[in-house]
């Protein structure tokens, strides 16, 4: 888990995984500017002298790019201390603005509020690495110990009733204080999330809360290391006959993880990166059945890293945490600053989409079927044949091996493309530093940022699986863009995947899939390296919009321009032949029923679980009823079974917000729109539009305004609709 600490946060009270940025020049209410020596003035009149002699952790960021965190001097030990040093700085920098005795106004509350906590920030980038990245037992062991006090301090910051007096002073008189557009945003932002988080509570119902929020923090650490802990665990093949079918890069890739264990034969770690390209390769049904179940049963074994009593408990304490604030259900708290406000807006979306990609996977399976019944398998197809037989389909269909494309889809190569796009259009050059930038692992990498001549910040990637990292792929922000006072702050964006590494010095070789997410997660950066926004209360945009901009950059992987520059054979050196190119586009629509299912009943049985006033008790009863009653084909698991839903449970991030992903395809896909509609996906105009309206602005503006303004109107469901290869009702 990672904490991001600005005023915004420190208002809210809230750990999250969200992202910040922040911004130009400030005015003072006559409009005039202030000056760095006055903005620096006022920040070292807010902190408190604090005592970081000797604390790796705390230590100033020197070095390049105004300063980067120094990963290889970081000692784990150090963390408790920096945790309590950096709650008690912030909190002297938040009490001094408090106490000011003169009436709260934007300049002298809103304004140095603003520039608080950047201690904090730092502090958690630095946690958040080793959290999520590095963790072992002793991170784990901090973790379970100081987040449930660092929650409860900063719920304790948030619900001070004199921050609200003040908050509320500048709030009623905005109307004549002379704010521009982005301040007036700003103060009524802050105080409507003050609110909407318990800042009018008052006596026991203000303990109540901390005490809620307390005992959240510590259930989601309890998630998160149970289901970490299932994922380590492997499934070893010690006879060659096991391995009939998997690909000689693959198997290069779990010999290697074998051998780094010391163990004979093969290993198969029990992370997605490596049941999916098992379950699509292997001839083996017995050890796909197993790979399988051990990959879908995390967190559900029953021993001591289930998790059935522990999202019962989460569920319980949001249910009763929204009824004190004043919400019908926890769906509803977590909606309300969303684009789509409320929880039936998001199920309409959703069942707009939900019978169409169940009528595909009927099609997908009867074809699955019919190609087993032709081999004689004598079987029905199962959860853990469908990825094995629709290659089959998809060689039968299309002509088209899921193995023939692989060998194009170099790592190294994908890297230099999705670099390429970004410099198509928005004019951005990704520059490898040669060790001059500390990593927290030797196989991290870093690059220098600028669009055109203007340096913009530095861009970490670290790319493969390893011992003590979390699952899935994820994008985060060490320091976010901000201008106040005229200094530009260089951003630093990391981009985390778990790609297997190729083995015995083998090139790393990933699949359409891999690649896809590469271009998601590096769409996330680009949204981060691109903003130019005033205040960082203004920076994170709500959870159904911060999807889009990634899934958007998808796009331009399958473009030719990318396939005929950078899909080149990891052996020969030869380009896609554009008979494979012409396959892959034919396809482009292959298994969206698959796809689409195996998201979309996550998201589901999500709002389902969350829109309800009593909280569920059985979470695997909810799930298998929930699917049950809206027709889950049974060839098809969730994306993430309730047991290891991380999204879920290790935080609230995505609670009540999975659908987010769909929301924000509608957008994308209606954005792709344009682009066809304007020629080209490379054109010129329609790229700066979406970049100067879309990315560079945060939070500045109404999200679905911000829409608008580049689109023209309200994004279309056809798109999506069409996209996938669903049918268009009316067409």
């Amino acid at each position: 888990m990672r904490f991001t600490i600005s005023t915004r946060k420190i208002f809210l009270g809230v750990s999250s995984a969200a992202l910040i940025g922040a911004t130009p020049a400030l005015a003072d209410d006559h409009g005039k500017k202030m000056t760095t020596a006055e903005l620096n003035k006022m920040s070292a009149m807010q902190s408190a002298p604090t005592d970081i002699s000797g604390n790796s952790v705390l230590q100033p960021w020197t070095g390049p790019y105004d300063g980067v965190p120094a990963w290889d001097k970081i000692q784990v030990s150090d963390f408790p201390a920096a945790f309590q040093a950096t709650m008690d700085k912030v909190k002297a920098e938040v009490v001094a603005i408090r106490d000011n005795p003169a009436p709260a106004t934007f300049e002298n509350f809103t304004l140095p509020m603003e520039l608080a906590g950047n201690d904090a920030n730092e502090l958690f980038a630095i946690w958040g690495v080793h959290s999520s990245n590095l963790s072992n037992e002793e991170i784990r062991k901090i973790q379970g110990e100081w987040l449930p006090k660092v929650s409860a301090f900063f719920d304790a910051l948030t619900l001070d009733p004199k921050l609200l007096e003040k908050t509320k002073t500048v709030y009623d008189n905005r109307e004549t204080a002379g704010l521009d557009p982005q301040q007036l945003r700003l103060v009524e932002r802050n105080y409507e999330q003050l609110v909407r988080n318990g800042a009018l509570l008052e006596g026991a119902d203000k303990e109540k809360l901390i005490a809620l929020n307390t005992e959240l923090s510590k259930a989601f650490n309890d998630f998160s290391n149970k289901v970490l802990a299932d994922e380590e665990t492997y499934i070893y093949l010690t006879d060659e006959a096991d391995l009939a079918g998997l690909p000689a890069s693959f198997v290069a890739s779990i010999k290697a993880a074998a051998e780094a264990q010391g163990k004979p034969g093969w290993a198969l770690k029990n992370t997605r990166s490596v049941m999916q390209p098992f379950l699509q390769n292997s001839t083996r049904r017995d050890l796909r059945e197993k790979v399988y179940n051990a990959y879908i049963n995390r967190g559900d074994n029953g021993g001591e890293n289930d998790t059935n009593a522990t999202i019962a408990k989460i569920l319980k304490i949001r249910a009763d945490r929204a009824k004190l604030l004043g919400f019908k259900t926890h769906a509803h708290y977590r909606m309300a600053d969303t684009m789509a406000k409320d929880p039936d807006a998001a199920m309409e979306l959703m069942m707009k989409v939900w019978p169409a990609a169940v009528a595909r996977v009927k099609e997908e399976v009867a074809d699955m079927q019919a190609v087993a019944d032709a081999e004689g398998a004598g079987i029905t197809i199962a959860p853990w044949d469908y990825r094995f037989y629709a290659e089959k389909v998809r060689k039968a269909k299309y002509d088209l091996d899921a193995a023939e494309i692989k060998p194009y889809f170099k790592l190294d190569n994908m890297v230099d493309a999705m670099f390429d796009a970004a410099g198509k259009l928005y004019g951005m050059t990704f520059t490898e530093n040669t060790g001059s930038v500390p990593v927290f692992d030797p196989e991290v990498r870093t690059f220098e940022v600028k669009r055109g001549d203007k340096l913009v910040g530095l861009f970490y990637l670290d790319n493969y699986a390893r011992e003590g990292k979390r699952s899935g792929a994820w994008m985060t922000t060490y320091r976010s863009q901000h201008d106040l006072g005229g200094k530009n702050r260089y951003v630093l964006a990391s981009n985390n995947n778990n790609f297997v590494k190729g083995g015995d010095g083998q090139p790393t070789l990933i699949s359409l899939d891999d690649a896809s997410t590469l271009f998601h997660e590096f769409g996330h950066a680009l949204h981060y390296l691109n903003y130019d926004i005033t205040y960082p209360g203004l920076a994170g945009t709500p959870r159904d919009f911060v999807e889009y901009p990634s899934q958007v950059n998808e796009n331009w992987l399958l473009t030719r321009y990318i396939l005929d520059n950078y899909a080149k054979h990891a052996d020969t050196g030869e380009p896609m032949p554009q008979a494979l190119v012409d396959k892959i586009n034919k396809s482009k629509t292959f298994n969206e029923g698959f796809s689409t299912v195996e998201y979309l009943s996550s998201a589901i049985v999500d709002m389902k679980l969350h829109n309800r006033e009593t909280p569920v008790t059985d979470p695997d009863a909810f799930e298998r009823e929930t699917l049950a009653e809206i027709g889950m084909p049974k060839e098809i698991v969730m994306r993430h079974r309730l047991p290891q839903f991380n999204h879920l449970f290790s935080s609230d991030a995505y609670s009540a917000g999975y659908y987010s992903y769909l929301w924000s395809e509608t957008m994308d896909a209606d954005t792709w729109a344009a682009f066809e509609e304007a020629g080209s996906p490379w054109d010129a105009e329609t790229a700066e539009r979406f970049r100067s309206v879309i990315l560079s602005t945060g939070n500045e503006t109404d999200r679905a305004e911000a829409y608008r303004e580049f689109r023209g109107r309200d994004p279309e469901v056809k798109y999506i609709l069409k996209k996938r290869g669903f049918p268009v009702p009316g067409e």
